[in-house]
């Protein structure tokens, strides 16, 4: 982002209704076309689930909302991401600096080899925060429902933790610097039914603070946290496999009455 993307996105939240508008028309890896026709908005406050089978694109969209593709080699794409009205991709933005407002956790517990303070002070020291840090690695633990577990061993290496202890502590990370926009890809998938269910209570109570974008497999979970929903599907030809968006809407309707014939068949089971 440019310094005066910087200086405008935090007033500029405080009125938008839409967060971010992710239109991506083609997504390519090289000459392989991996997404197309897909155009997802994400609401303030809300949680935006994507849904749909294995390799539709489900996190190939969710990376590309931070830029988090930008990594992989031959990545390009037409179409736009606009947070808060300005280009995400556009000439002179840094993508550390999107990564600051739009931030992200994966989809395996993936604390550093650091103690359990140094973990989510790390964001803090690498944007050079100037108050108290200390303050502010309470307050993120505390949001991410962490600290009355941890707060009296806070030099304990993060690894030691249990994985949805681990995966809170990414959120407790994730959430130090107090991005605008959580990423989520497919958080739970590795944690057990209980820790599941902490992280899917806790990602109800961030969304009064944040605005989310979550990967998820588990339909059921989908319908318990996601506020709108996005159906992605893959069209198979010529041997290739392109995701596309199918129907994106309020997530009672697209449990409850799908538009799209496919949609039906996938929440039903009998997508094939």
């Amino acid at each position: 982002m440019s310094s005066t993307m910087q200086q405008q996105a935090t007033p500029d939240i405080q009125s938008a209704t839409l967060v971010m508008d992710c239109k991506l028309d083609k997504i390519f890896y090289g000459n392989f076309l991996a997404v197309r026709d897909s155009h997802v908005p994400i609401e303030k406050n809300k949680i935006t689930g994507f849904i749909g089978p294995s390799g539709c694109g489900k996190s190939t969209v969710l990376r590309s909302l931070n830029r988090m593709n930008d990594l992989v080699e031959g990545f390009r794409f037409d179409g736009y991401v606009q947070f808060l009205g300005q280009d995400v991709y556009g000439k002179g933005v840094d993508p550390v600096v999107v990564r600051r407002y739009i931030g992200m956790v994966f989809q395996q517990p993936n604390p550093f080899s650091m103690s359990i303070f140094d973990n989510v002070a790390f964001g803090l020291r690498l944007n050079r925060y100037k108050g108290d840090i200390g303050d502010r690695v309470k307050q993120a633990l505390q949001g991410a429902a962490l600290w009355d577990e941890v707060k009296d061993k806070l030099k304990v290496s993060g690894l030691a933790l249990s994985g949805g202890q681990q995966q809170r502590l990414c959120i407790a990370r994730a959430i130090a610097t107090q991005p605008q926009v959580l990423l989520m890809d497919e958080p739970c998938s590795a944690l057990d039914p209980i820790a599941t269910r902490r992280v899917e209570e806790l990602m109800v109570e961030l969304k009064k603070d944040y605005t989310i974008a979550l990967v998820t497999h588990n339909m059921q979970q989908a319908t318990r946290v996601a506020d709108t929903t996005a159906f992605f599907s893959v069209d198979i030809s010529e041997g290739s496999r392109t995701g596309y968006l199918v129907e994106f809407g309020p997530t009672y309707q697209i449990f409850e009455n799908p538009r799209e014939k496919l949609t039906k068949d996938y929440i039903s089971g009998q997508f094939s």
